[in-house]
């Protein structure tokens, strides 16, 4: 089954995919389409991790919400390139924790807290 995030991602190993400008070797995410008129400028790189978390916040959503606090923030990776996304798998993030892109059904990306 294909989902609309298919095109954030490689298959093996799975990895998320960025642009990579051709001309000043900027990196550009999501991934230019490839039926863009400006596609022959980038080509598609895989962004490596983990990434070490740049900066993030809590959110406390409303209690008539029913909704649990979560963390987003910013993650730094090789490249580079700084993703923004929700962060799981610690309840304290710190600046400097290593985190993973992992693929999410809903959000298409999350990032994962990696222990070490």
């Amino acid at each position: 089954m294909t989902s609309a995030f298919d095109t954030l991602w490689a298959s093996s190993p799975p990895s998320l995919l960025a642009s990579r400008s051709r001309k000043d070797g900027a990196w550009d995410f999501p991934p230019v389409p490839e039926n863009s008129p400006r596609a022959a400028e980038y080509e598609t790189v895989r962004i490596s991790g983990p990434g070490a978390l740049y900066s993030y916040t809590i959110i406390h959503p409303g209690s008539k919400t029913g909704l649990a606090p979560y963390a987003l923030g910013y993650v730094d990776f090789q490249g580079p390139v700084r993703l923004f996304g929700r962060l799981t798998g610690s309840d304290q993030p710190r600046i400097g924790d290593r985190y993973e892109p992992v693929r999410d059904e809903v959000y298409g990306y999350v990032f994962r807290h990696v222990e070490g």
